[in-house]
């Protein structure tokens, strides 16, 4: 390998391991790229191929996580007239309940404002050394034991937000970083893991109409340095976990209602911008410090460039299925199309790759099976599911998870 693409692929890297994972522990699995390894099912029916399916009750948006032979999704649902927000945890080996836990009874006015396509409950867990981290939102945040749902704290981040809420929290040594880009005041925050204080708050920068949005932060590695690489309206920013100090950032105009989470490959890191026109930006990584706006943004595109399902890095591509069908892979050093494919739906769930095989899901509840490679894809599987699909899909030791709208199932294919 030529030492220059040696250079690149190794100055940024995943503050996450990269060798065969034994959980899927937060949103888009263990690297939050949406990459799993090991073996991929590709073909089964509603039918067929599926070791378990698990009625859930209530609603939700938000992706299994999977740790220790638990599965955890959180849901929102009525009891005495009234909104209760949950966490549940089911066995991995059965689907069976294994305990339930109600954290928050929301108010009037923090469940009015939400967008129709939302839940109340679209925030993915995360989970480290046996302890599940909950967050809605505004609505409240939550640590609980993973064995038996022990709540070991709650507290609740209060801002006013546009929409609901959508950004999932991620962990870094003892913090636990959630965005709350709300409809004023947006803000970075870092709370304690161990009782859920405030460790920092950042508030956001940047000079736009509209500050509401909804991505989940990125933690990389970057020449030796560790950064938060956290999206919002108008900007990307990348935040030192120490004290949340903004170490740089990117700007893009009024991109806001930003969704898809960052990824990182040879690098760069590859950002789309949000809502009405969204692009596609590489940003290059290396010596990043200020505002590297017009010094490191390699190239950007704006053609079919996805509002909501996050990015797929593919060997040379970077894969991007945008709201309407449009998958395309784009090279990763110039953003030019290599290829593009057509597939029939609208799309909110983020797409997972395991080897070759590339896992769609439509809003409508079709679970399109690709098989991908640098020159194109082609369809292996077109499964009809007859349940919406809005949550992303986990892959681990070979069986596919999804959470449509009224079930959990568990796929090891036929």
């Amino acid at each position: 390998m030529h030492l220059r693409r040696l250079i690149l692929l190794t100055s940024a890297a995943l503050a996450f391991p990269l060798h065969a994972a034994e959980s899927w522990p937060q949103f888009r699995g263990p690297t939050g790229q949406g990459v799993a390894e090991g073996d991929a099912p590709t073909k089964w029916s509603p039918d067929s191929g599926v070791e378990w399916k698990t009625e859930i009750p209530g609603d939700g948006w938000s992706s299994p996580v999977i740790d220790s032979g638990k599965l955890v999704i959180t849901t929102s649902e009525t009891e005495n007239g009234r909104m209760v927000l949950k966490a549940r945890a089911y066995e991995t080996e059965t689907g069976k309940p294994a305990w339930e836990r109600k954290l928050f009874e929301p108010t009037d006015d923090e469940i009015a404002a939400r967008h129709a396509k939302n839940s109340f409950a679209s925030s993915t867990p995360a989970i480290a050394d046996g302890v599940v981290y909950i967050h809605f939102g505004h609505m409240g945040t939550a640590a609980l034991d993973l064995d038996d749902g022990k709540v070991l704290w709650q507290r609740k981040i209060s801002y006013k937000p546009m929409h609901g809420n959508g950004s999932s929290v991620v962990l870094h040594g003892d913090l636990m970083i959630v965005n709350a880009d709300a409809e004023e005041n947006p803000a970075i925050y870092a709370l304690n893991r161990k009782d859920g204080s405030t460790a920092w708050k950042t508030p956001r920068v940047a000079d736009v109409k509209r500050t509401f949005s909804f991505s989940t932060p990125t933690v990389i590695e970057n020449g030796g340095r560790t950064e938060i690489i956290s999206p919002g309206s108008g900007m990307v920013g990348a935040y030192a976990p120490k004290d949340g100090k903004l170490l740089w950032k990117a700007t893009y105009d009024e991109g806001f209602s930003l969704i898809p989470r960052p990824i990182v490959a040879g690098g760069s890191v590859y950002v789309a911008t949000g809502f009405m026109k969204p692009e596609l930006l590489a940003i290059r990584l290396a010596g990043a410090d200020g505002d590297v706006t017009k010094s490191h943004v390699e190239w950007h595109v704006k053609k079919r460039i996805p509002k909501t399902p996050s990015l797929i890095h593919y060997k040379s591509r970077i894969i991007a299925l945008d709201d309407t069908g449009f998958v395309t892979g784009f090279d990763w050093k110039t953003g030019k199309e290599a290829w593009m494919k057509k597939l029939i739906g609208n799309f909110s769930s983020s797409p997972l790759l395991c080897g070759d095989t590339l896992y769609c899901l439509t809003e409508d509840g079709v679970a399109y099976v690709l098989e991908v490679s640098e020159e194109g894809a082609e369809i292996i599987s077109e499964i009809d599911m007859g349940d919406r699909l809005f949550a992303s899909p986990a892959l681990l030791d070979g069986a596919l998870y999804l959470r449509s709208e009224k079930a959990l199932w568990k796929i090891t294919g036929t």
